[in-house]
């Protein structure tokens, strides 16, 4: 019985992960998407033993690189797992993975710990697992099998799909974690366009998210910190406001924009820059890992990293283009604006562009949760895109 189900399948697994698991079809892997995620892996990593290796003028912002690589080996194995995955069983199990993530989430205040004032994360001894960057996957999960079938063409089309981002999302911001909650924003519109929605009706859900934002900071539905940064933003524009608050509330973009200006054209060196010897830079390992690499490589050298992040994306969104599987492609055009979305607003904030708010950016910066996200949501990637399995969607037979 095994021998003869293994010719009937000979990519399976064995003879019970057969169902969920296969391997995917090596001569149409994406080997270039994974080759420059690799890359940019690597840079991070690099990075990452330079802040730590530098410690002795300050006994602030201790960067343990032996830590970041224990999680390193915690995650891989889901990219492999993920990479194995058949788009079947994902499909058919995409509402309990969202139902798990949602629970993790609505559990955050009830067993999660608190630090600097929010209650995000939840002590699992190995590291701190943040359910709130689970959850961006388990909506990415939910709004492909959602609109597999749906085609949004009436106005009850889109209730189901906004109520079920919208419910993280509350609680996502009672955490509060307003980073996050922003990045499913651009994740949840990009989606809905890719899944046939109106680039009018797009630009109307943008206006609205915008007014909502705006309501959010004008009548003090937000918490008091985030409406100061917010305030800090707008008026860091000038030069004089920035150095006038650089000891209050600007200190952070003061800083990083100092540490950005201080690259110039080809940087300061590796491990040579004065936030990372000085630690003057606050969370120069995760939500300001990109100023760092601006100090200590220039412009030519972050400019580098951020093309290179850039092509990744667009390979993503070109990988999702060629798959007719409706709802494997939703999910790998997701992905890809998972990360978009991580790379917009972490730079955005970086350079003054966007209100300051904690986002890492994935494959780079420290943090367990997001490195699991980020392995996991690239092994799903590169998986579904090489695995093609039959299926009777209508889109199946179009041609892209």
């Amino acid at each position: 019985m095994k021998l003869s189900h293994l010719r009937r399948d000979p990519s399976a697994i064995g003879p019970g992960a057969g169902r969920w698991l296969r391997a995917p079809r090596w001569r149409e892997f994406d080997w270039h998407v994974l080759a420059i995620a690799i890359v940019i892996f690597a840079v991070g990593l690099l990075f990452i033993q330079a802040i730590s290796g530098d410690q002795h003028l300050s006994g602030r912002q201790k960067v343990d690189f032996n830590g970041h690589l224990k999680k390193v080996v915690v995650a891989l194995p889901c990219f492999l797992f993920a990479l194995y995955i058949r788009p079947r069983w994902l499909r058919q199990n995409a509402w309990l993975l969202y139902g798990l993530c949602f629970t993790l989430i609505a559990l955050v205040p009830f067993i999660g710990v608190e630090r600097n004032n929010a209650r995000r994360w939840i002590d699992l001894k190995v590291y701190d697992l943040q359910p709130s960057e689970l959850v961006k996957l388990g909506v990415i999960l939910i709004l492909a099998r959602v609109l597999q079938s749906n085609r949004l063409r009436s106005f009850a089309d889109w209730k189901l799909p906004l109520v079920l981002v919208f419910l993280p999302i509350v609680f996502i911001l009672k955490q509060p974690d307003l980073g996050t909650a922003m990045t499913l924003v651009p994740i949840t519109l990009g989606m809905l366009y890719l899944a046939g929605a109106r680039a009018k009706t797009i630009a109307k859900l943008v206006l609205a998210s915008v007014a909502l934002g705006a309501s959010a900071y004008q009548f003090e539905w937000i918490e008091g910190y985030q409406a100061e940064r917010i305030d800090t933003w707008l008026s860091s524009y000038e030069a004089e406001e920035l150095i006038e608050n650089k000891h209050g509330a600007a200190f952070h973009a003061y800083q990083a924009r100092t540490a950005i200006g201080n690259g110039h054209i080809f940087g300061t060196g590796l491990g040579e820059g004065v936030s990372t010897r000085v630690r003057s830079l606050p969370e120069l390992d995760s939500d300001s890992v990109l100023a760092v690499i601006l100090e200590e490589a220039g412009l030519v050298g972050g400019g580098a990293l951020l093309i290179a992040y850039a092509l990744f994306i667009v390979l993503i969104f070109i990988s999702a283009s060629d798959m007719r599987d409706r709802f494997a492609r939703l999910v790998v055009g997701g992905i890809g604006l998972y990360f978009a979305a991580h790379l917009f607003i972490h730079c955005g904030v970086n350079l003054g562009l966007l209100p300051m708010t904690g986002l890492p950016l994935p494959l780079v910066s420290t943090g367990g949760t997001s490195l699991l996200m980020s392995l996991t949501a690239i092994g799903l990637a590169l998986g579904l895109s090489s695995h093609y399995e039959r299926t009777l969607d209508e889109d199946s037979f179009k041609r892209y």
